[in-house]
């Protein structure tokens, strides 16, 4: 997810405020979300988010993987099976932490989307 900063002129003084993009554009309605959910809870969903994208990633890498015999580390040997299950689940943790596919981001977006409507809604309940 990118960001862009914004900046205006309000009461005199220059204020800067990031604002996060979507497909090049600004996402107003997502920094606005940002707003009412705790930096704690987006940490949290921001793992989240991250731990789901490395799942995917695993999936695709064990589909792509199942296939392969022969000798050597991806061969049909004994143990290797277990041996290679560890290293695609490696594979695609390290790949989520460097970014990814993109998957994350969007995950991620939702997560916060849905935590400030309901936010929201608990909020005007009260009030």
């Amino acid at each position: 997810m990118q960001t862009s900063v914004n900046t205006s002129l309000h009461s005199g003084a220059l204020s800067r405020t990031v604002i996060p993009t979507i497909h090049g554009r600004p996402d107003y309605d997502f920094a606005d979300a940002l707003t009412k959910v705790s930096p704690k809870a987006q940490a949290k969903a921001k793992s989240t988010a991250q731990d789901f994208e490395g799942m995917f990633i695993n999936s695709m890498f064990s589909q792509m993987t199942s296939g392969l015999t022969g000798e050597g580390p991806f061969g049909s040997t004994t143990g290797t099976g277990v041996w290679r299950s560890m290293l695609t689940e490696q594979y695609s943790k390290s790949f989520a932490k460097a970014g990814g596919i993109g998957i994350s981001k969007d995950v991620y977006r939702e997560l916060i989307m849905q935590q400030a409507k309901s936010a929201s809604q608990t909020q005007g309940k009260q009030a």
